[in-house]
């Protein structure tokens, strides 16, 4: 495919550009030094959102660990987010739990990261346990968790996996440097899904959506920067770079309001968006990837296609936390550490299709599914990655100011 003109993000041009004259293949993408990373693309593009490094309040101070005597814990998470079989089990989960006496709740608790913190953020403040001692939230919001006092700092000693094996340029993220508050979990790529058999052409574009075939049978994400994002995209904006503002963003929410006004968009929603496709509610929608793979996994066929946007696609992070108020401290760590290991990210990554931070999954993916090494959706090349932009850093008033436009909106629908 021919080159599209450079990002102006300079960080991400530097990059893209350092691959492009390498030639790297897809297997170095996760190589190590020398050469582009997929996690040096991440964390050169994660910024901080607003805020600063401490509440101005008197610190919240954490409660006794009491993971020695009690073994368990209760790890919150998105839907189609771990392994699973065909009895609803997580293999990898229960490999843990047998190794370890470690006896884990999986709780699927995420929908969205701004109604999750709506419901904890209450507790979190006091100090109070939150009804979970880990959860995996997205960059920006992990930077408002972490700023704001609401995690527990890691005790290495008790991770060597994870600060062996993640990869070095996922380390020193600004809203996390040295990954003391917080550890990847996935990534991936926020783009266009479609049902195959009643829209055999595909989407190649936000524009397509728009469709008037298609109007009441789309959806759009919940996440501000996923759906907003991939509609600047359209419009030509960089949404990674900081040449844009108030126009642009406004730009993008003109258009997104007029398609809910005229009943174009039937649903605006986090991850319940996958029971609308499977039902038929909607044809098309605005989708997180490593989703339709577990989606044509339910329904038991390839029913739905995926796609980044000829425009781009957003690219995002989602990392575990261990709340204040968590007495499962080193229990959680225990549990981090374990899905370091290369192997069991392999497997993780396997089913989910999501992006692993882990460094030697690749290789360890050649003998679990050999022809899942060069799956974009999770070992994605140099080209797969210059189409996809992370939603740069927000200030505080941009913050409150963009949710509040696209929620009002979202209120109309």
């Amino acid at each position: 495919m021919p080159d599209r003109p450079l990002p102006s993000d300079p960080m991400i041009r530097a990059l893209i550009s350092q691959a492009r004259a390498a030639q790297i293949s897809r297997r170095g993408v996760l190589a190590g030094a020398g050469a582009l990373s997929l996690m040096g693309f991440l964390a050169a593009c994660t910024g901080r959102v607003g805020g600063s490094d401490s509440t101005g309040g008197s610190a919240l101070t954490a409660p006794e660990d009491l993971s020695s005597s009690v073994k368990t814990l209760t790890w919150a998470n998105w839907s189609f987010y771990l392994d699973e079989d065909d009895d609803g089990n997580h293999p990898t989960l229960q490999a843990f739990e047998d190794q370890t006496g470690i006896t884990v709740n999986y709780d699927v608790a995420i929908d969205d990261n701004n109604t999750y913190f709506a419901k904890v953020r209450d507790q979190l403040a006091l100090g109070q346990g939150i009804g979970a001692d880990t959860v995996c939230l997205t960059d920006w919001m992990a930077n408002i968790w972490i700023a704001s006092g609401y995690t527990q700092a890691f005790d290495k000693a008790k991770m060597p996996n994870v600060y062996a094996n993640l990869n070095p340029s996922l380390m020193n993220p600004s809203f996390d440097p040295g990954r003391a508050n917080s550890v990847p979990w996935q990534s991936g790529f926020a783009g266009l899904a479609w049902n195959t058999e009643k829209l055999p052409n595909g989407l190649a574009s936000v524009e397509d959506l728009w469709n008037p075939d298609l109007k009441g049978r789309v959806g759009v994400l919940s996440e501000m920067r996923d759906t907003i994002g991939l509609i600047m995209l359209s419009q030509g904006v960089d949404i990674s770079s900081d040449s844009w503002g108030d126009t642009e963003f406004q730009n993008a929410i003109d258009v997104f309001a007029q398609q809910v006004s005229d009943g174009q968009i039937r649903n605006i929603k986090g991850n319940s968006y996958a029971d609308d496709l499977i039902n038929e509610d909607t044809l098309a929608a605005i989708v997180w990837s490593g989703d339709i793979t577990a989606i044509n996994a339910e329904v038991g066929y390839d029913k739905f296609g995926f796609a980044l946007p000829d425009s781009g696609g957003t690219l995002w992070s989602d990392n575990f936390m261990i709340p204040i108020g968590s007495q499962q401290k080193t229990n959680v760590e225990t549990l981090i550490d374990y899905y370091y290991q290369p192997e069991v990210a392999a497997e993780v990554a396997a089913w989910v299709n999501y992006i692993t931070p882990v460094v030697g999954a690749q290789e360890a993916m050649a003998d679990i599914d050999p022809e899942m090494v060069d799956n974009q959706l999770i070992f994605p090349d140099e080209a797969t990655l210059a189409n996809a932009y992370i939603f740069r850093a927000l200030s505080n008033q941009e913050q409150e100011k963009y949710n509040a436009e696209f929620e009002a909106v979202g209120l109309g629908a």
